[in-house]
């Protein structure tokens, strides 16, 4: 469903020689530039009844500005008491700790159980924010920590703080193959060419930034820690499948790989981990609202604690062998 939005302003003359998306932007502290500058664009704001103008057109103070547009993106999926993991809530923004199996936006085949459905289910005002408030998500796989905004304000704000690259995200992973160092993959990702549900590093696809280290080396597998400078789609699972080092247990980008003169148990164990190794277990951001630094961490979820013990106890039983 979407929403029609209707806002009336005359510009401070104290906004005068300001640009015009910068007054409107002074006018309807809401919405971010990024946003005003497109509804500018597309047509939707008329200046003392002028409707084509342009951001950089100069307010001389005393105009009147009718915005007129749509918010897309309002909520129509059903409410569904389903439980969260709740790390952070205040007025305006609340954290949560995802767990695996669970879906964050409904779509194709997954209409319901996701978290947005609980998100509508426990706050009802919530579905006049977009998408539900869900600023960034993660695949239905990966556990961790995600926050939402409650409010249209706080939404705004932690969007263009993500564009801006000011929301650290950092993830536990454990991946196929030993890794030396550190580093980074800086390459565009996009959709691949013939697998229309697969993402891939292609030279047409958006800027993304991946930072890695090592955390613990075993015999033909690595835990690691990474930080994202920006979010694509499966962008963590895309750029390490691409330096040649997958994810444990990813269906998609990975395959299995057994150490050599694996124990039956270990076989077993990593037969059995059917999901990609990811855990997003820290996020750090200024408050939408109120600016203050904040942070939180969320724990290493088990079955990601179970295969990398196993781990470390064959390379304990196994160190000559590689």
């Amino acid at each position: 469903m979407s929403q029609q939005l209707e806002l009336r302003a005359i510009v401070d003359e104290e906004l005068a020689g300001a640009r015009l998306d910068q007054a409107l932007a002074a006018l309807f502290p809401d919405y971010s530039r990024s946003r005003i500058k497109e509804w500018i664009l597309g047509e939707c704001v008329r200046l003392d009844g002028e409707l084509k103008v342009k951001p950089r057109e100069k307010v001389i103070g005393g105009e009147e500005i009718v915005l007129n547009t749509v918010l897309e993106d309002v909520v129509e999926a059903q409410a569904e008491n389903i439980d969260l993991d709740i790390v952070y809530e205040d007025d305006d923004i609340l954290v949560i700790n995802k767990p695996i199996n669970m879906v964050v936006h409904p779509g194709a085949g997954n209409p319901s159980g996701t978290v947005l459905n609980a998100l509508l289910y426990r706050y009802p005002s919530i579905s006049e924010v977009p998408r539900a408030g869900i600023v960034h998500r993660l695949d239905k796989d990966t556990s961790g920590l995600m926050v939402v905004a409650k409010t249209l304000p706080a939404q705004t704000h932690l969007v263009e703080a993500l564009q801006k690259r000011e929301i650290t995200r950092e993830y536990e992973a454990i991946v196929t193959g030993t890794m030396t160092a550190g580093g980074l993959v800086d390459e565009p990702i996009g959709r691949h060419p013939t697998k229309r549900t697969h993402m891939a590093v292609v030279a047409t696809g958006k800027p993304a930034v991946t930072h890695y280290r090592v955390a613990e080396k075993f015999r033909q597998h690595t835990r690691i820690r990474l930080r994202l400078e920006s979010g694509r789609t499966h962008q963590i699972r895309v750029h390490m499948a691409h330096i040649g080092h997958a994810l444990l247990g990813d269906q998609t980008y990975g395959r299995l790989r057994l150490p050599k003169g694996a124990s039956e148990e270990l076989i077993a164990a990593m037969r059995g981990f059917q999901r990609q190794a990811l855990h997003a277990v820290m996020l750090r951001l200024a408050h939408p609202i109120t600016g203050e630094e904040m942070e939180w961490h969320a724990a290493v979820p088990q079955d990601m604690l179970d295969i990398a013990e196993a781990l470390r106890v064959d390379h304990k039983l196994n160190p000559d062998l590689g």
